[in-house]
């Protein structure tokens, strides 16, 4: 039985202020399915993350983002939300005045298109809060104030977590983490796996795919994918750094 194209990314062309970054990134990812995009810095994995949500910055100026077969890309952030399209920042942003628990509320309220019930959300809170190890404390505090690197990360995944999004874009969530909330961190992700959800991890380095099995690794450079394959491939990419892709590529003059 085929799996059904959650979603499809066409020959997607990006620039920034009138600078070329993606050069035509081809892929889809089905229901049910993890992949993994790595690279070299610069490559433009951050860029395919914004440009798949909509961040205004990054004009698409050739080709389509499908999810579900609709085309989003000229949706608003917000409308891609309620598509079901997620995604955790690099690099959260700090929104003083803010609780977090209020912020979560708003958010799911948002996305859902519905209210609410306090005690249901409460419910639900304290149920994911516990599967990452957030204290009740946490959530009173304003968003991201303060944070530490694996705190800012642990409150990405659970707003995944209680979000339920269908397609999930995870934007470097390992970057900063000690081994210690690696682990919590990609619990939470192993947590939302399900048949129905897709899942987009963008990371630089293996180390969290040891502990979140993706079935499929691209390798991101120059604006495009230049190599595909199941998850040996990051090991391969740990062992050998990314010169050898690259070469394949015919991205990088071979050392003499």
């Amino acid at each position: 039985m085929s799996k059904e194209v959650l979603l499809s990314i066409e020959n997607l062309h990006s620039s920034v202020e009138g600078k070329p970054i993606l050069k035509g990134i081809n892929l889809e990812v089905n229901r049910g399915e993890v992949h993994a995009i790595m690279g070299p810095n610069g490559s433009g994995k951050s860029t395919l993350s914004n440009v798949l949500m909509g961040h205004p910055k990054y004009e698409v100026t050739k080709g389509r983002i499908l999810l579900k077969g609709k085309d989003v890309k000229d949706l608003s952030v917000d409308e891609r939300a309620r598509e079901g399209l997620f995604l955790a920042f690099q690099y959260p942003l700090s929104i003083p005045g803010v609780p977090v628990s209020k912020f979560l509320r708003m958010s799911l309220q948002a996305t859902h298109g519905k209210d609410i019930p306090i005690m249901e959300f409460q419910k639900k809170l304290k149920e994911q809060s516990e599967l990452l190890e957030i204290k009740d404390s946490f959530l009173g505090r304003y968003l991201n104030e303060g944070f530490s690197g694996g705190e800012k990360k642990r409150n990405e995944i659970l707003q995944l977590v209680l979000l339920e999004p269908e397609m999930a874009v995870l934007d470097e969530t390992d970057s900063g983490l000690d081994i210690d909330a690696l682990k919590i961190v990609a619990k939470g992700i192993e947590a939302t796996r399900n048949e129905k959800r897709g899942i987009l991890l963008i990371t630089h380095y293996q180390r969290l795919l040891n502990y979140v099995q993706p079935d499929y690794v691209h390798v991101l450079a120059d604006g495009r994918i230049i190599k595909s394959g199941e998850k040996d491939l990051a090991i391969q990419l740990e062992a050998k750094g990314y010169d050898w892709v690259l070469k394949e590529a015919n991205l990088l003059t071979a050392k003499t």
